[in-house]
């Protein structure tokens, strides 16, 4: 009985055992690299804050008279990244929350050829859609490597780390 026992674990040890070593798993092909673009950022508001007449806070209860009317909604994100000058990734990305007045968040994972390449990032994060930040980089990507693109206001726009 115990024989029957003992050999059922060794021949469920060594299935165990060959699928932990084979067959091999590869998560990129040779000549392979990736790129991660990944951040969260809190867009412009979407519509100006106006400063409200006195005749229309007259109207209002003591404890909603605020002279100033700020929406919550944020604009969307518009985000366009470019490799040796071909279009690699773009996307208009909206503001979470309920209102739509929390950050936009954007995270892609690209499988790209290894190698020297120029990476360009814009974003838009205005009502208007017009490009307020750009970033330029080069790198020597080698077989497995990973770019890591990220987007920090406070350090200037984007930050390339990793190539």
């Amino acid at each position: 009985m115990y024989s029957l026992q003992a050999l059922a674990f060794v021949c469920f040890a060594a299935v165990l055992g060959y699928f932990s070593a084979a067959p091999l798993y590869r998560q990129l092909d040779d000549g392979q690299a990736v790129l991660k673009l990944s951040f969260s950022h809190s867009a412009q508001l979407k519509f100006p804050c106006t400063v409200r007449p006195e005749e229309e806070l007259a109207k209002l209860a003591a404890n909603m008279r605020n002279p100033v009317d700020c929406p919550r909604e944020r604009a969307p994100v518009l985000i366009k990244l470019l490799m040796d000058g071909q279009l690699l990734f773009s996307a208009a990305t909206p503001p979470q929350g309920l209102h739509k007045d929390g950050s936009a968040s954007v995270y892609r994972r690209l499988t790209i050829p290894a190698g020297v390449h120029t990476f360009s990032a814009s974003l838009a994060d205005g009502p208007q859609g017009s490009v307020n930040f750009t970033g330029e980089h080069q790198a020597r990507l080698s077989t497995g490597q990973v770019l890591v693109i990220d987007f920090q206001k406070d350090k200037g726009g984007f930050v390339f780390t990793g190539g």
